[in-house]
């Protein structure tokens, strides 16, 4: 099968007009929202639809993608022991990742202590605005039960549920079967390419009202909590800002130099999707768009389809920044001493239930509550403490996990030797350049199909 971008010639595209950049789109629609909703507080907090329409645009479309995605490189590459070690490689790399992660948090938390010297009291704090989320701490299961949720109770309920994890497992299954059946899978393979290429037609569709999603999620977030909330706790945001540039300096980009390619073009190429994910506060508005552009990039199919979807699942660099950074600043601001070894205590704790964010709503806060109690050392009430700036510190953690699982995915079909180079080089060289997406994906499976 013949990798995205061999073999095949793009036709030269003239340099289009500034205003139709998406980067720019959304960087306007962002700068909007934030003015709308300071000047307009009343309006804007009526704007939340917006963002919300458009997440769940791309929420519907997130399982037949990795579906079509998965089946239609596996059973293309008809090679079983590679999945296997794809997963193993991918893993491993997953786990000292999100490792390096926690520490990097709990040390910089540390040495600039944001939270000393504040002195909360807890004995006068309302924790009903935290009963929401340690309810949903209590369905962060336990790890037996969460490789056990893997396997969806039938096939339609991975997909009606949305859970990627589930739909990834069905969907490696599924294609498996397809391989094995050999010549007689072909019309199948056919018909998932067809549905592929209409559903990257949609996103293609969908992303031109990103920027009014934008607008939309900005405004809102600005109206309700305004500019105050955001100074209060200022020394949090710039801590946890700080510690997610400094995991981007010190380990994502000694990785991608080690790996031959440029980080810095690395995110000006996603840049469209990195400013959408902050002004949504949601990985899964660019899920499809990352699969498209890491194809382009280079990254065989069958190494996409299992790498991407298994790193928004296991791979949550930022999300584990946040935790650490969080729990030791509540630690802090409510004086609970903490030593080292409790800290420690922490660290492993975070390690097993930040695999268990997945599938959860409000994952990050209800997975830290989980975390919380059960280290038994932080009072799960202190959670109250960053409700309020939760949405601006999501942002960054999940700007983080975007450019990470990019990195991963790259990094991991380097290993596996199903890389471009040469596609990867002039892609990042050159840019991101729109083009008809339908045709664009239908150029590579006739490609792939020929180098069978």
């Amino acid at each position: 099968m013949a990798l995205p971008g061999k073999g095949t010639a793009s036709p030269p595209r003239g340099r289009r007009p500034f205003y139709r950049d998406l980067s720019l789109q959304v960087l306007a629609g962002m700068a909007l929202g934030t003015a709308t909703g300071y000047f307009f507080p009343k309006f804007g907090i009526n704007l939340q639809p917006l963002g919300d329409a458009f997440i769940r645009i791309i929420q519907m479309l997130i399982g037949p993608i990795i579906f079509c995605t998965v089946c239609s490189g596996i059973a293309g590459v008809n090679d079983f022991k590679k999945v296997g070690r794809v997963a193993i490689k991918a893993l491993v790399y997953f786990e000292v990742v999100t490792s390096l992660a926690l520490v990097l948090g709990l040390v910089v938390v540390n040495v600039l202590k944001p939270g000393v010297g504040m002195n909360v009291d807890l004995h006068g704090m309302h924790s009903a605005a935290v009963d929401s989320y340690v309810a949903k701490a209590h369905h962060v299961v336990t790890t037996s039960e969460f490789l056990l949720n893997v396997i969806p109770h039938t096939a339609i309920s991975a997909f009606a549920g949305g859970d990627v994890l589930q739909v990834l497992f069905f969907s490696v299954l599924f294609a498996f079967g397809l391989a094995a059946i050999g010549e007689r899978a072909q019309p199948a393979l056919n018909l998932i390419e067809s549905v592929s290429g209409a559903l990257f037609w949609i996103i293609g569709l969908t992303m031109k009202i990103a920027p009014l999603a934008a607008f939309g999620a900005i405004a809102f977030t600005v109206s309700k909590f305004g500019f105050g909330t955001l100074m209060s706790l200022g020394k949090l945001l710039l801590e946890f800002y700080l510690t997610c540039a400094l995991f981007i300096l010190l380990i994502l980009w000694p990785i991608a130099k080690v790996n031959g390619f440029s980080l810095l073009r690395l995110m000006r190429y996603i840049g469209a999707e990195l400013l959408l994910v902050i002004g949504t506060s949601s990985s899964e508005t660019v899920f499809p768009q990352l699969i498209d552009k890491l194809e382009r990039l280079g990254c065989e199919k069958s190494v996409v389809g299992l790498v991407l979807p298994t790193a928004y699942t296991f791979n949550h660099d930022g999300t584990c920044l946040y935790f650490a950074a969080a729990a030791v600043f509540l630690a802090q601001a409510t004086n609970t001493p903490m030593s080292w070894h409790d800290q420690l205590v922490l660290l492993a704790v975070l390690l097993l239930t930040s695999k268990g964010a997945a599938g959860v709503s409000g994952a990050a806060i209800a997975v830290l509550a989980a975390t919380l109690a059960a280290s038994n050392t932080i009072p799960v009430e202190s959670i109250a403490l960053i409700l309020g700036i939760h949405k601006a510190l999501s942002s960054g953690f999940v700007f983080t996990n975007i450019v990470g699982n990019t990195v991963a995915t790259i990094v991991v079909a380097n290993w596996e030797k199903a890389l471009d180079r040469v596609a990867l080089r002039r892609e990042l060289k050159s840019g991101f350049k729109p083009a008809p997406v339908a045709s664009a994906r239908l150029n590579q499976t006739h490609s792939g199909h020929a180098g069978n």
